[in-house]
């Protein structure tokens, strides 16, 4: 028996509310954006700059244990998860403890990286420190600039691919469902002042990837009914394959939620912020992908035949009633 989450030949209709729904989505960036500007970002020690030290010890690695004793310290962001390696012996346990820029400081004092040092002893006696380096202001700004970087240029290597794979219409699309998803992101980060750092880009870029992928699923879906049924209302049409797939759309996200819900849970705060960046990615880009990125190829509209250059592409629909 075929697991089925939604029944066959389901026709919501999805763009029943296109303005709406699209009005909404870009208030939702507008607020993002607004947020972002007056907020600003909670940066982690990538982006802030701060010190590491990387500790060697006989007995297994207590992060709970290391985070409480260095607590009182109040050391403000620190962030503590420990190295695992094939190579290491049976009574290696190495962990490494990175610590935010203090006040006023580029990096930690040798007050400071005593103190950690004491505290940390309380807890393994025999905790060897061997290394401590520090990540300065000026390496941290260039960290936010090549992250912001490489967040634009995959947005145009999208563009530039759902160009050629499709039509322009469906690359504009695309790149404006991706561009709502990075924008609300960064947005909720700000107002909820979760830590941003160099994983969490990692997850934004992850969240373009999959966002995308969906896109594309129903752009083909939709380009093939369009040559399917010419004479059917482009809308009709996009309803149609949004249904069509609907399914699919379902399932994916709902066993990609199923996992990252788990990790968000019990997975433990090293990687909560990046885990929580996808989950909320997973949401909205399932949203975008409908919402977003079909109601701008509504708008523009889109030719019907790709047998005939001059077929007028995105004029013929471009004054549709949505």
């Amino acid at each position: 028996m075929r697991l089925k989450l939604v029944p066959d030949n389901t026709n919501f209709d999805f763009f029943g509310y296109a303005k709406i729904t699209f009005g909404a989505s870009v208030v939702a960036m507008i607020l993002s954006l607004i947020a972002w500007g007056v907020m600003g970002l909670n940066f982690g020690i990538d982006f802030r700059g701060g010190t590491t030290l990387r500790t060697e010890a006989a007995q297994a690695v207590d992060v709970g244990a290391y985070r409480d004793a260095l607590s009182p310290l109040e050391l403000g962001d620190v962030t503590i998860s420990e190295v695992f390696d094939p190579g290491f012996r049976d009574d290696q346990h190495v962990a490494m403890i990175r610590v935010q820029a203090q006040e006023g400081q580029e990096a930690a004092t040798t007050d400071t990286v005593q103190a950690i040092q004491k505290a940390l002893q309380e807890v393994s006696p025999d905790i060897k420190f061997t290394s401590v380096e520090s990540v300065g202001p000026k390496v941290s700004g260039e960290l936010i600039q090549t992250a912001f970087l490489a967040v634009g240029g995959a947005l145009a290597a999208i563009l530039i691919y759902i160009w050629l794979r499709f039509e322009w219409q469906f690359s504009v699309g695309a790149v404006v469902a991706l561009f709502h998803d990075v924008v609300l992101t960064i947005g909720l980060f700000s107002i909820l002042q979760i830590r941003f750092d160099l994983p969490v880009v990692a997850a934004i870029l992850t969240i373009i990837g999959y966002s995308i992928n969906d896109t594309v699923v129903i752009f083909d879906r939709l380009r093939e009914n369009l040559r399917k049924y010419k004479k059917r209302p482009l809308r009709e049409v996009m309803n149609l394959s949004v249904n069509e797939t609907l399914s699919r759309t379902l399932m994916t996200s709902g066993t990609t939620l199923l996992a990252l819900i788990a990790l968000l849970i019990l997975g433990g705060d090293v990687i909560r912020a990046f885990v929580f960046a996808i989950t909320w990615g997973v949401v909205v880009g399932t949203y975008s992908s409908v919402y977003v990125a079909k109601n701008v190829v509504l708008y523009l509209g889109v030719k019907r035949d790709w047998s005939k250059p001059d077929a007028g592409a995105g004029t013929q629909f471009a004054n549709i009633d949505a």
